[in-house]
């Protein structure tokens, strides 16, 4: 925490501050940012300017990220999406920003150096990634400073998806990294940010902060007896989504080291001896929970 605040979610450091706080915290100066757009496939955000520092989060393609100061190589600064701040590879980020047009809805796709799906590839995107569409060819989009993608695997900003479990389930199998938001490898608030998003819900990063922010509590006691599917079930520490018929959790775990679905009842009871008992389960409305003002950032310095 810094002076009472989530540093997670504050672009602010003794030495350093955004400009737009000033007034409202102390730091030794105060600076502008610059807005970037992340152009490779995905880029980390690490806790130090350091190519082998914890990795807290990643930005995905297209998505922005505004930077305070530049050492190393790398970026100090925050993301748009979801608020987070840290170290991120300057390599990976360009201006100025490209408004993004589509967001891809495929698990994972390939990016093409030509109008050919016989061409060099790039690099993947996941799932959320944001692009900027310039022309279509041969079933392929071209994308600014990306390249040639399936179109079909695209889908309108407009575009939502309408089933929450239904995303969750989509990574069943994918290895579970810590930090991970994208198809190859995510953590279980990494997996509930990537069904959120996929359905047009903003969603913060962390599972205390899903906990405090995401969806409605349906209030206690938290029994397997009143969840309903999609319901996001809140530990210390960790978080899953109840399945079909309520009968099985889906998460990402370092149990298992992937996305899983296993048995409700018997999940239930082995998170509950390592993590302690459920503190909170909550329920979307896509109605009422798709996209407005990003709740993280209500009440910060500068919102």
């Amino acid at each position: 925490m810094l002076l009472g605040l989530d540093s997670r979610l504050v672009a602010a450091r003794p030495d350093l501050a955004a400009m737009h706080l000033q007034g409202r915290l102390e730091a030794a100066r105060f600076v502008e940012g610059v807005a970037y757009q992340v152009s490779a496939g995905v880029v980390a955000l690490r806790r130090a300017p350091e190519d082998d520092a914890e990795m807290l989060t990643q930005v995905l393609h297209g998505e922005r990220f505004t930077v305070y100061e530049e050492r190393a190589g790398y970026g100090w600064g925050q993301c748009e999406e979801d608020g987070y701040v840290g170290w991120a590879d300057m390599a990976a980020l360009s201006s100025p920003i490209q408004a993004p047009s589509h967001r891809v809805k495929a698990l994972r796709s390939y990016m093409f150096s030509a109008a050919n799906i016989k061409s060099a590839p790039f690099y993947l995107l996941t799932e959320n990634a944001l692009v900027h569409v310039e022309e279509r060819s041969n079933g392929l989009a071209r994308c600014a400073r990306a390249g040639w993608i399936a179109d079909r695997h695209l889908a309108l900003l407009s575009e939502q998806s309408e089933d929450f479990l239904a995303e969750n389930l989509k990574y069943i199998g994918t290895p579970y990294l810590w930090g991970g938001r994208e198809s190859l490898g995510l953590d279980c608030s990494g997996l509930v940010m990537a069904a959120a998003l996929a359905c047009g819900v903003p969603c913060p990063r962390d599972s205390d902060m899903q906990r405090k922010w995401l969806g409605q509590s349906i209030g206690a006691p938290y029994e397997p007896a009143r969840f309903a599917a999609g319901d996001i079930v809140c530990w210390r520490g960790h978080v899953g989504v109840v399945g079909a018929e309520a009968k099985t959790l889906v998460h990402a775990n370092a149990h298992y080291m992937a996305t899983v679905e296993e048995p409700l009842l018997p999940a239930l009871e082995r998170i509950a001896q390592s993590t302690g008992p459920i503190l909170d389960v909550r329920r979307l409305d896509l109605t009422r929970d798709r996209r407005g003002p990003t709740p993280w950032h209500a009440g910060l310095p500068g919102a």
